[in-house]
C-alpha cells in the first residue's frame, strides 16, 4: 500500500516535469525511499528538491515513518533508459551486449529501437603486410544491451 502510494506520487511528479525520467525507484528496509532520476538536459539540485517535495508533502508521517532520498543519476550508474542515450550523443560509450560482444565508440545516432557507435580500428591490410586504420560503425538494438556506460576521458 505504502509503496504503491509513493509510486503514484512519483509518477505524477515526473508527468508534471516531462523532461525528467526515472532511473531507479526502491524502498529499502526501514522505509528508506530511494529515487534516482535523470533529465534530458541534466538534473539540478532544485529539481531533486521539487520531486522530493511532491512526494513527501503528500505522505503522512503519522501513518508511516520514512526517509526520502531523491538523487540524479551519476556517470557511474550506466545508461539504463533510452532517453539517456540521446542526451549523450557525441560522447564515447562502452557497451556489452547480451551476446557478450563489447564495443566502445562515439555515440553518433539514436533511434526509437537502437543506437549507433562509430570508432576507428587498426586492421591488417587486405593485401600485403602492415595495418591500416578503418572506420567501424555498429548499430545496437536497445534490447541487446547488457550494460552501457559513458566513458570519461581526461585530455
Amino acid at each position: 500500500m505504502f509503496e504503491k502510494r509513493v509510486q503514484e506520487l512519483l509518477d505524477q511528479a515526473l508527468q508534471e516535469k516531462s523532461d525528467f525520467f526515472l532511473i531507479n525507484f526502491e524502498i529499502k528496509q526501514g522505509n528508506i525511499i530511494e529515487v534516482i532520476i535523470d533529465g534530458d538536459h541534466g538534473v539540478k539540485v532544485e529539481d531533486c528538491i521539487a520531486i522530493s517535495r511532491a512526494i513527501e508533502h503528500n505522505l503522512d508521517r503519522e501513518e508511516q515513518d520514512f526517509s526520502l532520498q531523491v538523487m540524479s543519476a551519476g556517470v557511474t550508474e550506466g545508461l539504463v533508459h533510452y532517453r539517456q542515450y540521446s542526451k549523450n550523443l557525441g560522447r564515447s560509450i562502452a557497451v556489452k551486449t547480451v551476446a557478450n560482444d563489447t564495443y566502445e565508440g562515439e555515440l553518433v545516432e539514436v533511434t526509437d529501437d537502437a543506437f549507433t557507435l562509430k570508432w576507428k580500428a587498426r586492421e591488417p591490410k587486405p593485401i600485403g603486410k602492415g595495418k591500416v586504420t578503418v572506420e567501424k560503425i555498429q548499430s545496437i538494438p536497445f534490447g541487446e544491451v547488457k550494460k552501457a556506460n559513458v566513458v570519461i576521458k581526461f585530455n
